[in-house]
C-alpha cells in the first residue's frame, strides 16, 4: 500500500492517501514520522512525505524544481528544495 502524508490542520491531524483509500490519522506530521523508518518514509516538502517505494517518477522542469508521481495517485507532488537532493542521481 502507498502512502501519501500530508496535514489537514494542526487539529485534524494528517491526511494519508493511499491508491483507493483517504485516511485522517489524528497526530501532527512530525510526530508521525517519528514513528515511521525514514528509509522508508520521505519527507518532500514542509507539509508532505512519501514512502519511497510509491514513487513512480521524478523528473525535474525547466526551472529546477523536483515533481514527483505516486503509483496509483494522479496528482503530482513538488519536492522543496530542501528536499531535493534526496533526488539527484534519479
Amino acid at each position: 500500500m502507498c502512502r501519501d502524508l500530508t496535514p489537514r490542520g494542526r487539529r485534524q491531524g494528517v491526511r494519508m492517501l493511499t491508491a483507493g483509500r483517504e485516511l485522517l490519522v489524528r497526530t501532527s506530521l512530525r510526530e508521525l514520522l517519528a514513528q515511521l523508518d525514514p528509509k522508508q518514509f520521505w519527507q518532500v516538502h514542509r507539509g508532505t512525505a512519501v514512502q519511497a517505494r510509491c514513487i513512480a517518477t521524478a523528473r525535474r522542469d525547466g526551472s529546477g524544481k523536483v515533481h514527483l508521481t505516486l503509483r496509483g495517485r494522479p496528482e503530482a507532488l513538488v519536492v522543496s528544495r530542501l528536499y531535493a537532493h534526496r533526488f539527484r542521481g534519479m
